[in-house]
């Protein structure tokens, strides 16, 4: 494919013409199955509501005629993998990986007490942009691209896996290996959260770092023989102060303690205290420096014989706009250009799923759902009338990318970022 093609026009106008007609015929089946999973409390952990999510995606995928797996975590519950081609497809296709999911953030209860309804253009309830308005708008765009194979298109079935986990408001602890196995499978991820609330898609996000530091010291009485105490929480205080000074030290990091915890009475100098640290960088270098300095700090306590040891919690990657990643926002604007409406990408500092793929090397692309805002809270709201526009331009974007010769050539290459090999991975400003 010549460089200055426009990567747009791998879909043919009456293509766009056909998915367009066809998501917009299907909007009122996609607000009916909006509202029955906003009316399901699926939390992170809620096993039950999960598996009741899940079985209606799995209905859905199987209805596509997907091939699908599920496998269950005892404590995070069903991840879904749908699977549509098969080995035998033309060489010069690109395997594509949808990824979004099945939790929310809300308890039990959440659902009846704030049930989905429509209100002023906006659809609103728990859930319903982050994630089940995006995961919906992934299954309808393949549906319009198996239709648009009816119509007679040799488009279906495309390459596609589609991931639905149930633990990405934890940080996907069980799903993870999942998404990393798939990754290497596949030339490019679309992740299924929705855009920004100003219609952004997502071109880069920060990576994260959740430390605990368990300090130890030693108990006495703090009024009889304080001097034979060794105080952990004091300790911990002057850690506190170290680390928030590590903000701004590399561009875009940010670190912040949010738990600290430690002693037992006032009159008994600590021998324990604990801290939670959440740490985030725009690219790897600035977290791994971050990392680095934080442990020395805890190496060295302002309080002589305390000692501290710091366990790793959680981690993703930094998803960095890269120069594969220009190649997708390019195709993805040129597709809104020609469905009417301007489209740009932004960075965010919260952390996704395509955090972990766009580490590996997979060139990934997200806040490909419709638009919407509020997450994690009462506000938490769909736009309507985004819902088709946004659903047409992921069915095109998926149809693109899959017949793109340039895209074709990075599955060969997709391999560990740290590794230096996969696709061009020259930083751009994001």
């Amino acid at each position: 494919m010549p460089s200055d093609l426009d990567p747009s026009t791998l879909v043919t106008p009456d293509e766009l013409d056909c998915l367009r007609a066809t998501v917009t015929a299907g909007l009122p089946v996609y607000l009916d199955e909006l509202a029955a999973l906003v009316a399901i409390d699926s939390g992170s952990g809620d096993l039950a509501g999960l598996e009741q999510v899940a079985v209606r995606v799995v209905e859905r995928l199987r209805a596509l005629g997907a091939r699908v797996e599920i496998e269950r975590d005892p404590v995070h519950g069903p991840t879904v993998v749908g699977r549509f081609g098969g080995p035998a497809r033309q060489a010069g296709e690109a395997p594509i990986l949808l990824v979004g999911h099945l939790d929310t953030v809300y308890p039990a209860g959440t659902a009846a007490h704030r049930p989905f309804e429509i209100r002023h253009g906006r659809a609103l309830g728990p859930g319903v942009a982050d994630d089940k308005g995006g995961l919906l708008a992934g299954l309808a765009a393949l549906a319009a691209l198996r239709a648009l194979g009816e119509h007679g298109s040799p488009t279906w079935p495309l390459p596609v896996t589609v991931v639905a986990n149930p633990d990405e408001e934890v940080g996907s602890p069980a799903s993870t290996p999942i998404i990393a196995r798939l990754a290497a499978e596949h030339a490019v991820c679309l992740v299924l959260e929705c855009a920004r609330a100003n219609g952004d898609i997502v071109s880069a996000r920060k990576g994260n770092l959740h430390l605990r530091i368990d300090l130890r010291g030693r108990a006495a009485h703090a009024g009889v023989e304080p001097e034979k105490g060794r105080s952990a929480v004091l300790a911990a205080a002057g850690l506190v102060v170290s680390l928030h000074g590590l903000s701004g030290r590399w561009p875009g990091v940010t670190v912040n303690v949010g738990v600290i915890e430690g002693g037992t009475r006032p009159n008994v100098v600590p021998e324990r205290a604990r801290l939670e640290v959440d740490v985030r960088a725009a690219d790897r270098a600035s977290l791994v420096a971050a990392e680095a300095e934080i442990r020395r700090l805890a190496a060295a306590p302002i309080v002589p014989d305390v000692e501290a040891t710091v366990t790793e919690l959680a981690r993703h990657w930094p998803m960095e706009r890269l120069a594969a990643t220009d190649h997708l926002v390019r195709t993805a604007a040129g597709l809104a250009r020609r469905l009417g409406f301007p489209l740009r990408d932004a960075a965010t500092g919260g952390a996704s799923d395509g955090n972990t793929t766009a580490g590996l090397g997979l060139p990934t692309l997200d806040g490909l759902g419709p638009i919407g805002g509020g997450d994690h809270s009462p506000e938490e709201y769909l736009e309507v009338d985004s819902v088709a526009p946004r659903t047409t331009l992921l069915a095109a974007l998926v149809l693109a990318l899959a017949r793109d010769p340039t895209v074709a050539r990075w599955r060969a290459a997709v391999g560990d970022a740290r590794s230096g090999e996969g696709p061009p991975r020259t930083n751009r400003p994001g």
